[in-house]
């Protein structure tokens, strides 16, 4: 069990204790003993690279895709993390971002702005607050953008990485970051020479990368060493994790990291006892290091130090050196989704460990910047050539079979050969890019760094900014399609390098599948701009990357069957808009993922069970701003049969008698005629409902069957109904349901209990509907049925949070209301809360108890201040801001005894919540 006990010593306090005492009122000194738990968030990036996306993910369930799940269940909970007592009631809701040193993948940053912009706020206000506590200095840091691994990139991917992450970052929180996670701590020295060059301060290594290290010689004024210092040999992991260290480029590092130096020259350069003496010069470029604490890092994610936080403090504590230096840093560092993805629950280990357990132990809640600020590097620390903390064969877990990531027996003789593909895809799309981005760019690259503020922002208004800063001449329109699309070619070339592709122990898993399709659109986009055609060549390199799996055998085959049946044109988006017209209504201007569908023409003509759509349709890429106008004809001849044909548009005389020649043969009501005469009048290449988009499709799919599923629960309905007495004979006696009378039973009154939560969620007084729900639910009850209904758990939990926001919105209004009118307001949320516990539906009242948990500290308890400053002959409440506690002070008997059972049935509201408002029941018996 996670221990979060937590208790209210001051009844009196407004403020949600939330925080770790002391870290309000100043900044504390990074002295004694200093604590930072690093998380890595980050998700690869899985949208569809044509339609800027995700698409559904049935391995996800219940949620859409992966990265909402592990939203729901890692990042959310993090940004509301709870503080509980013995009893499971909410004491406090901390935001553990505020305390964790953070980093976010961009993609992922890019994901939740888009899609949970309530956690995404939460984030970037956790950062201002803990530069606030932290003297300027941020919990959050910067990541090289897409996750690649560095020391296999080019020098130039090198320098877009960490550029594009700089400015999504600084664009983000408003600062430009102290330092970078580098993708699974991959290093060299090359990767070092970037960083110290684009500003970065430290980095994050494990213990493992460190060769060797030696307390920092000193120089006097004239640049002369004042004392020489012997090496410590760390190279098996030893190095002392508890300070940071200063990683000085020394020319013949310099020059190992630009290749003109091998490593064995610099093995043997480094025997010299000259240079294991040697200070650095005084102007030598450094950057800091920190290494986490490997044993308890490991710990955290693979056993169970984060059961409690005394568990976890406990753990930490071992770490803490016995020495007089007067601070040390105990830090460690995991994935972030460790805590709650992986390991559900944990969040809360942290928030009581962040604001009770630590201070409790007179330790210091930091992040890297804010103690390297008041404690500079004082040791030398040297890395290992090339190093990453996942892979013990430095980075041979992206390139070649070296173990690493195996498992079942399958070999990972792909790597090598995936490798080499994209390498050679990537250098053969260099000289396209250089001499195609030469007749539209200034300066090709510098346009590829500052491409990322389009990505960040695609409006036209800012492409259009873009495009006039970079452009060598003025452009037309399709020179401008042209400069997008090579940009977007050069932004798939990167993403093509996620690490993800090679980490796990097969090609055609997900991640590896995902990479390649990043290369195809690289390879299209390289087509449609120059007409180079490198798709066949790069296929026949991927036939020497040998599958795992006997029907793909090799990469090649992966490409065909996974990669390019998934790939999307122009007319396969004309064909969704036409076949989803059939079931939807469109507005003239309709986005379909990441295009603008302006319906210039549209008709539509129905004869029994067949409809035929013909329309004209102007698609335009958000993306490249490619456009085209399309003729499209969509056939729906009852039950899954589908027909659609496209053609670009050809002229407003052959599109009428098109339009009318297809219409007149409708008229003769043969399905055949209408279908031989659109392949006659469009060609042979038509769509089915297989060629729409997911989505779309499932969504339609549920449509044709919504008619078939209401017949069957009309039949399931009438055996519960003539069968009820018998299944309530069998309880009776104690015997088993016969499966049949059982599945009637659960389908009828599931179908009720669904079609009564649809007129509740539209209901303006949820009476009557409610009702029927919470009878459904005793009835369920007696005959033991487990309704599987989640549409009706989703709109219960939205009823109680709008009914709750309904009634903490009237702020000091639901005092003026009559004690029954607030009573019944706060029945119908009991109801419907306890109506999900009788289903056992499992509601999530997570929002809900974080609404009423704010409304507390903001409303109620200065209503229950108010009162007992009443009761106890004050005047004016002294406290800032108590404008609810003067009211209540100033009035007569009877209105008193009004306010006072309001006051008491809010705060049994927040009991059912689960929050802990029992010292506040007490404080007004």
């Amino acid at each position: 069990m996670v221990s979060t006990f937590k208790t209210q010593s001051d009844p009196l306090s407004l403020s949600a204790p939330v925080t770790a005492p002391g870290t309000q009122s100043s900044t504390p000194a990074a002295t004694g003993v200093c604590v930072t738990v690093h998380g890595h968030f980050y998700q690869p990036p899985r949208e569809n690279p044509y339609l800027d996306a995700i698409e559904r993910q049935a391995s996800a369930e219940p949620s859409h895709d992966w990265n909402e799940r592990i939203n729901r269940e890692c990042y959310r909970p993090n940004a509301f993390a709870r503080i509980m007592n013995d009893r499971g009631e909410v004491v406090g809701i901390a935001n553990n971002y505020e305390y964790l040193s953070f980093n976010i993948g961009p993609t992922l940053m890019s994901w939740l702005e888009r899609y949970d912009s309530e956690v995404y706020q939460r984030i970037l206000e956790a950062d201002r607050k803990s530069c606030q506590r932290l003297n300027g200095h941020g919990n959050a840091i910067a990541q090289v953008y897409n996750h690649i691994i560095m020391p296999l990139a080019n020098e130039r991917d090198k320098y877009t990485q960490i550029r594009w992450g700089i400015a999504d970052f600084r664009s983000r929180f408003n600062r430009d970051p102290e330092g970078m996670w580098l993708a699974e701590t991959a290093v060299d020295y090359a990767t070092l020479e970037v960083l110290v060059a684009e500003g970065i301060r430290f980095i994050i290594l494990a213990p493992s990368q460190a060769e060797r290290c030696r307390p920092l010689i000193a120089h006097n004024q004239a640049g002369e060493t004042t004392e020489n210092e012997e090496w410590h040999e760390v190279g098996g992991g030893q190095i002392d994790p508890t300070r940071p260290y200063r990683c000085y480029l020394k020319p013949e590092k310099r020059l190992m990291a630009s290749n003109q130096l091998s490593p064995l020259s610099t093995d043997h350069f480094s025997r010299h006892p000259s240079y294991n003496s040697q200070a650095p010069a005084p102007n030598t470029p450094y950057i800091d290091i920190f290494f986490y604490d490997g044993p308890i890092s490991r710990d955290m994610g693979f056993n169970d130090v984060l059961s409690s936080s005394h568990h976890l403090a406990g753990r930490l504590g071992q770490a803490v050196r016995g020495d007089r230096r007067s601070a040390q840093l105990i830090s460690v560092a995991t994935d972030g989704e460790t805590f709650g993805h992986h390991k559900g629950g944990t969040e809360k280990c942290l928030a009581y460990a962040f604001t009770e357990e630590f201070p409790r132990r007179g330790w210091t809640v930091t992040n890297f910047a804010h103690y390297l600020s008041q404690n500079p590097s004082e040791w030398e620390v040297e890395l290992k050539p090339v190093t990453a903390w996942s892979c013990s064969h430095g980075v041979d877990r992206w390139q070649e079979d070296c173990g690493c990531g195996g498992g079942g027996g399958w070999h990972q003789k792909w790597r090598r050969p995936l490798r080499d593909s994209l390498n050679w895809l990537r250098d053969r799309l260099i000289p396209i890019y250089e001499e195609a981005g030469r007749k539209l760019f200034r300066d090709p690259w510098l346009a590829r760094d500052e491409y990322i503020d389009v990505i960040r922002d695609r409006s036209t208004a800012n492409v259009d900014s873009f495009l006039s800063k970079h452009q060598l001449r003025e452009l037309d329109a399709t020179d401008r399609v042209d400069a997008l699309r090579l940009l977007e070619m050069q932004r798939h070339a990167l993403l093509m390098f996620t690490s993800c592709g090679w980490f796990f122990e097969e090609i055609s898993r997900p991640e590896g599948v995902q990479i390649l399709r990043y290369a195809a659109r690289a390879l299209e986009l390289a087509g449609e701009v120059t007409g180079v055609q490198l798709e066949k060549e790069f296929i026949e390199r991927l036939d020497r990357a040998p599958s795992n799996v006997e029907c793909f055998k090799t990469g090649a085959e992966v490409y065909r069957q996974l990669v390019v049946t998934a790939q999307i044109d122009l007319r396969q988006v004309a064909a969704h808009y036409a076949i989803s017209s059939l079931f939807a209504k469109y507005p003239r201007e309709q986005r379909v993922y990441c295009y603008q569908a302006e319906q210039l023409d549209y008709q539509i003509q129905r004869m029994g069970s067949m409809s035929l759509a013909v329309g004209q349709v102007q698609l335009t890429s958000e993306i490249t701003r490619e456009t085209e106008v399309f003729v499209f004809a969509a056939f729906y001849l009852g039950g899954w049969d589908f027909h659609c044909s496209i053609q670009p548009f050809g002229g407003r005389r052959s599109y009428t008698m098109l339009k009318e020649r297809l219409f007149d043969v409708l008229q003769e009501a043969s399905a055949a005629h209408a279908i031989l005469e659109m392949v006659r009048l469009f060609g042979d290449r038509s769509f089915t409902l297989r060629d729409l988009f997911a989505e779309e499709r499932h969504r339609i799919v549920q449509l044709l069957s919504q008619e078939n599923l209401t017949r069957l629960d009309q039949l399931y309905t009438q055996v519960y109904r003539e069968n009820y007495g018998v299944m309530m004979a069998f309880h009776r006696d104690e015997l088993v349901v016969p499966i049949e009378l059982q599945v009637a039973a659960e389908v009828a009154l599931g179908h009720r209990c669904l079609t009564a939560a649809r007129l509740l969620d539209v209901e303006t007084e949820d009476g009557e509907s409610l009702a029927e729900i919470e009878a459904i639910a005793t009835e369920a009850g007696h005959l033991r049925c487990r309704l599987k209904v989640p549409e009706v758990k989703q709109i219960l939990e939205k009823l109680v949070w709008r009914n709750l926001d309904a009634l903490l919105q009237a702020g000091t209004g639901a005092l003026e209301r009559s004690p029954l009118d607030l009573k019944a307001d706060i029945r119908k949320i009991e109801r419907s809360i306890a109506a999900g516990e009788k289903l056992g539906l499992g509601l999530c009242l997570d929002k809900s108890q974080e609404l009423y948990f704010d409304a507390l500290y903001s409303q109620i308890v200065p209503l229950c201040l108010g009162w007992l400053q009443r009761q106890a002959g004050g005047g004016e409440s002294s406290i800032e801001g108590e404008d609810f506690a003067n009211q209540i002070a100033g009035l007569d008997d009877s209105q008193a005894d009004n306010e006072l059972s309001a006051i008491r049935q809010l705060l049994e509201l927040g009991q059912t919540l689960a929050v802990d408002v029992e010292c506040w029941l007490k404080q007004l018996s």
